[in-house]
């Protein structure tokens, strides 16, 4: 059965959850960090993991937050683990940003003297929009001629692995797919198709 919070509770949960402009601004510097962070960064993909689960807590809070102000009650049943379990799959859904290139590439481009077009087609592909937070599913396929360097197959699958699991539109995901091929290898030249809805 579904209870309607009313709005003295909606405001005790609020004054619990700390919602007010300087939690508001620091979600906005976090967020805006976040975006911030580059891919290529040398930084430890283990740290940059465990800075980020250290959020858990005060997301959770802020899941807490969105749950009153669509008039739910988290403290009911259902509801209770709701914010936490929430937010480790927004870290998840995002873990695009702890990983850096150099990471996943990780000693696997070779030097081979081969001059046809390599191609790794219908990759797996799930990212979220960054304008509605809405999940979008698709397959990318990848297609580059090599310049005396080719890439390890499976290695092409974590490139789309690191930009997808990122808030994204997928103009830039396309285009961040191709450039990291390039850095990669410095082909001849590369192409990238997605379909996703």
């Amino acid at each position: 059965m579904h209870r309607h919070i009313s709005e003295s509770e909606q405001d005790h949960y609020r004054t619990k959850m700390g919602r007010d402009k300087e939690s508001n601004t620091q979600l906005s510097d976090a967020t805006s960090s976040l975006a911030d962070m580059s891919l290529y960064s040398d930084t430890n993909d283990e740290t940059k993991e465990a800075g980020r689960e250290t959020e858990l807590p005060r997301m959770a809070g802020m899941y807490k937050n969105l749950l009153v102000s669509v008039g739910e009650d988290p403290d009911r049943d259902g509801l209770l683990k709701t914010p936490e379990r929430a937010a480790k799959a927004l870290l998840y859904f995002t873990k695009g940003y702890e990983q850096s290139l150099s990471s996943v590439l990780n000693d696997a481009i070779f030097d081979e003297n081969h001059d046809e077009m390599v191609v790794v087609k219908d990759i797996e592909m799930f990212s979220m929009c960054e304008h509605h937070l809405v999940p979008f599913i698709g397959k990318v396929s990848i297609g580059y001629l090599p310049n005396n360097k080719v890439l390890g197959l499976s290695k092409l699958a974590r490139i789309v692995e690191i930009y997808s699991r990122r808030l994204q539109v997928q103009e830039r995901l396309t285009k961040q797919i191709a450039e990291s091929v390039v850095e990669a290898v410095n082909p001849r030249g590369v192409g990238v198709i997605i379909e996703a809805s």
